[in-house]
């Protein structure tokens, strides 16, 4: 029987779902194939508790994905109150930078998932879309951002960030485009 999601897991079935979602976060970047067994033995647990987790691979990549994304997105509120709004913004575009990197490898195992007719669609973005949003208005309160500007024409800046080869050292090329956004997010601001 499925557990329900809005159901609290007990303490050591919360660990265990950690533990599989931490190992095959860490295979699957390696081969999008890696075998579920295989990923139950390297995180400790049975293939009876690994499937009561996660009953198909479809939805242990959609989980992963929906994990990592919203990791990414729980860090904007926290930066918001110790940085300033624009310097919470690099910070968190870094995030994003490095979320896109190194997930790159998980981009296999998630078309795989998600490309068959009949599959699950991919999840949308909506927790990293909120996050921007809340960092934008930060922003355009504080006077550091041009006004208007959306999470939508925020992503479609940083888009590059996904050409970039993460297998090369895309650190310096990625902080350079995101210095190029965060300057043209600049121009035009009112100031504080």
């Amino acid at each position: 029987m499925r557990q329900k999601r809005d159901v609290p897991l007990r303490s050591d079935a919360q660990r265990n779902r950690e533990r599989i979602l931490e190992v095959a976060l860490v295979e699957l970047t390696r081969a999008a194939d890696a075998p579920l067994s295989a990923i139950a033995k390297k995180a400790g647990v049975g293939q009876g508790t690994f499937y009561r987790h996660f009953p198909s691979r479809e939805a242990l990549v959609m989980e992963i994905y929906r994990y990592e994304m919203q990791q990414v997105a729980d860090t904007a509120a926290p930066l918001l109150e110790c940085r300033e709004p624009d310097r919470a913004l690099r910070e968190w575009l870094d995030r994003c930078a490095q979320f896109a990197m190194t997930k790159a490898g998980l981009a296999d195992a998630l078309r795989q998932a998600t490309g068959a007719p009949g599959k699950p669609a991919k999840p949308a973005p909506t927790p990293l879309i909120e996050a921007a949003e809340l960092l934008l208005r930060a922003n355009e309160k504080a006077g550091t951002i041009r006004p208007g500007i959306t999470a939508d024409d925020l992503f479609l800046a940083v888009g590059g960030l996904w050409t970039i080869d993460p297998h090369t050292d895309w650190q310096p090329r990625a902080d350079r485009l995101l210095n190029l956004v965060m300057d043209a997010l600049r121009v035009g601001a009112p100031g504080p």
